[in-house]
């Protein structure tokens, strides 16, 4: 069960088809007047992503150019990539994989061909739980149908107050799936932490209904850039502790990553919000693990819950330096 070690819960973010890598970076080569992105696919082979119809040739515009690298490996079914961008979150400490298609089509019925092919693939590649993130409800249950239990379980991402999202919990009941709820509410996004509160409390009261198991609960009080609203960070940090105070037998996380989007130094600003965040109440993040380390974020949370108490006579942080110093002279 996840998290039952006390261990941070990390969710990997980066299998999104809307993910972009700059055509100027040292990642993106050309030769033979083929451009593409280079990387090393799972048997330790040097490989090129072939990006070439979708790259500007025009120099100017090339600099200024994004590659979609999930949507165009989707596209071309490049499967050595697909499988390298989810074994590399998991080979960085992702428990979870995310998987989001939804910039793949605007066709739901070529959406949903999407995401079930993508699930099926992904699933040969992980054993790890795939979440399936989706703002259509039926293209969630679409990667539902795909899912094959007896190799994981799933995960919904997510159930919120807006209309039509509430299906997803008996849907959730129905095929074994961990729920992630989010404090979106019918009527936009919250402006507050109370109101964060208030629309996570009434998600609560719903799955109560269908005795979805606290375990598998996972609260979102949504993460929004501190560069468009300055009180954005401390709304989602004061909702973070006051839905750790209410239920504290329920996962709390977030996309922290959205905290510092359009700001430079982002690996800055992102491991001092996730650790602000685990200090308060978090033990689950949405982020990306090859950019911060997760290892050292749970590391921060075993001794940030022994400095406060709430792991008594320090053990649980005691048996993790035990078992991480172990497994250190393991290696050598």
């Amino acid at each position: 069960m996840l998290g039952k070690d006390g261990k941070l819960i990390v969710i990997g973010e980066n299998f999104n088809s809307t993910r972009k890598i700059k055509a100027t970076s040292p990642r993106v080569t050309e030769e033979d007047g083929k451009t593409g992105i280079k990387y090393t696919d799972l048997d330790g082979n040097d490989r090129v992503l072939d990006c070439t119809n979708i790259v500007p040739e025009d120099p100017a515009e090339r600099n200024s150019f994004m590659i979609p690298h999930i949507a165009q490996a989707l596209r071309q079914k490049d499967m050595n990539y697909i499988a390298w961008a989810i074994k590399n979150q998991e080979k960085h400490g992702a428990h979870i994989i995310d998987l989001c298609v939804d910039e793949m089509a605007v066709m739901p019925e070529e959406r949903f061909e999407w995401i079930k092919w993508t699930v099926e693939i992904a699933q040969k590649v992980t054993d790890s739980i795939i979440s399936i993130d989706s703002s259509d409800s039926q293209t969630i249950y679409a990667g539902l149908e795909a899912h094959d239990g007896s190799k994981s379980r799933p995960a919904i991402n997510s159930f919120n107050l807006e209309d039509g999202r509430q299906e997803l919990v008996p849907m959730a009941r129905e095929h074994n799936a961990l729920l992630f709820a989010n404090a979106s509410g019918n009527s936009g996004m919250p402006q507050n932490a109370d109101e964060r509160v208030e629309n996570l409390t009434t998600c609560m009261e719903m799955m109560d209904v269908e005795n979805i198991p606290a375990e598998d609960r996972y609260l979102d009080p949504l993460v929004l850039p501190i560069g468009v609203g300055p009180e954005f960070g401390m709304h989602y940090l004061d909702a973070v502790k006051l839905l750790h105070e209410r239920f504290p037998d329920v996962h709390i996380f977030g996309g922290h990553s959205n905290v510092s989007f359009g700001l430079p130094q982002r690996k800055l600003m992102n491991d001092v919000f996730v650790s602000l965040s685990i200090f308060l109440g978090c033990d689950a993040v949405m982020i990306d693990p090859i950019m911060n380390d997760p290892s050292s974020l749970t590391d921060f949370m075993f001794a940030a819950n022994a400095l406060t108490g709430k792991d008594e006579y320090s053990m649980k942080y005691l048996k993790h330096i035990r078992a991480k110093t172990g497994a250190q002279r393991g290696r050598k």
